[in-house]
């Protein structure tokens, strides 16, 4: 029969109970104060001598043993505490810090304030290395989108009131995206760009927050990095314009009181965080495309908060565009002026898409070079990297292949608006 010390015992004698462990010290002592209750000079001094103990174990400790939520902020509270009041219960701003992340995740070779995601997270902007080659920019497009964004960046300087959003809209195909980021390139601007998918969430408030996010970061472009940079937002009237009986949303009024505050009050934008009289933003001016902005909220598009911007390419406009698209391919400039007089009234992207059609039979070729439809699969993505796929060779670029890819498309777009198969299938639906 064992005789379990007491905890005035173990406390006065500790030699005698050598063989309690610290580990199964704990357990012990709870049996031992269950079996003799202390008095209380003994009770006093026992919780005493475990306090130090308590205190010793964790000076002994290693950070690495430590949790990273012991950390504390500057008010005293721990990350903990700070997640639990956090909506999506995340904390991915911290990033490989001493002290709030353990030295295990960190590394050595990192540095004590080191942050491996940063680049990955914070690059919400777009650059435009893509854009390679000698592209041609409308010059009334470049005048209207470069003085919009002169006149916001020195607005403070302007005795007159300049609006925050530029809206561009015209017809589809028309290259409103493509020329705005040519701009971009050629003033060296940084831009936020979003598109109208993301004016929708199924979470009440998330597409506005997004934008006053993401006008902040391009604030903090300008701050940081001494970059011009806007925010533009794609397709806006896809994301908030009303057609028939669609249902307007609560994100979408979210959204459009969120465009009207930052065009009233373009300093102080908030994300959901305490005031502060720093707290001043850069003005970045918006620009904004579509295609029909009498879908829109009426009070948005008001001329103090947007100038807005009808685009419809000249024949000049189309004809010097194309001619630097088929450049390379040796098509001379009356030749490009025989194609658009071919096919007058057509966007600007039917052109293009008139030449990505020319490639087509090149490509059926190629596919038989390297085995056929049936191995197609097995040759492009599970050979070998020292298995050599056969050359693509592009297909020579002549006006009568151009013109017959042009014929070809129209037909398409003929029997698309002449066919109507919807009332087709519904024709019995009336009886």
């Amino acid at each position: 029969m064992i005789v379990f010390p007491t905890h005035a015992e173990f406390i006065t004698n500790p030699n005698r109970c050598s063989f309690i462990t610290s580990r199964n010290y704990k357990t012990f002592s709870s049996i031992s104060f269950c079996l003799k209750k202390p008095t209380s000079a003994s009770s006093s001094a026992s919780k005493e001598e475990e306090s130090n103990e308590k205190k010793n174990e964790s000076t002994k400790r290693k950070l690495s043993e430590q949790s990273s939520w012991e950390a504390k902020d500057s008010e005293g509270k721990d990350y903990l505490y700070k997640l639990g009041k956090e909506a999506d219960n995340m904390n991915i701003a911290v990033g490989a810090r001493a002290g709030i992340i353990d030295d295990l995740f960190v590394g050595k070779f990192l540095g004590t304030d080191a942050d491996i995601v940063f680049d990955y997270r914070q690059k919400a902007t777009r650059s435009f290395e893509y854009l390679q080659g000698d592209y041609y920019i409308a010059p009334t497009f470049m005048d209207k989108v470069v003085c919009h964004i002169v006149k916001n960046f020195i607005a403070h300087l302007l005795n007159v009131k300049v609006p925050l959003i530029l809206g561009i809209w015209g017809g589809k195909g028309q290259g409103k995206t493509f020329q705005t980021e040519l701009i971009f390139q050629a003033m060296g601007v940084e831009p936020v760009i979003m598109s109208a998918g993301e004016l929708e969430s199924d979470r009440a408030g998330e597409p506005g927050k997004l934008i006053r996010e993401r006008y902040r970061t391009a604030s903090q472009v300008v701050q940081n990095q001494g970059k011009m940079s806007c925010l533009m937002v794609n397709d806006i009237d896809a994301g908030l314009g009303r057609f028939g009986f669609t249902q307007m949303t609560v994100n979408n009024q979210i959204v459009v009181g969120t465009l009207m505050n930052l065009c009233d009050n373009p300093k102080r934008v908030s994300v959901g965080q305490d005031w502060r009289d720093s707290d001043i933003t850069h003005r970045i001016p918006i620009i904004v495309t579509g295609n029909d902005f009498s879908t829109i909220y009426a009070p948005l598009i008001r001329d103090g908060r947007m100038d807005k911007f009808y685009w419809q390419p000249t024949r000049e406009d189309i004809t010097n565009i194309v001619c630097r698209m088929y450049e390379k391919d040796g098509i001379s400039r009356d030749e490009v002026v025989s194609i658009v007089d071919t096919f007058p009234n057509q966007a600007l992207d039917f052109y293009g898409a008139l030449r990505s059609r020319t490639y087509d039979r090149s490509i059926s070729k190629w596919v038989d070079d390297i085995g056929g439809v049936e191995n197609l699969g097995k040759t492009l993505l599970k050979r070998k990297k020292d298995d050599p796929l056969a050359s693509f060779v592009p297909p020579k670029q002549t006006v009568e292949a151009l013109l017959e890819s042009g014929y070809s498309l129209f037909r398409e777009q003929q029997l698309i608006m002449e066919s109507k198969l919807s009332k087709e299938y519904m024709k019995n639906m009336d009886d």
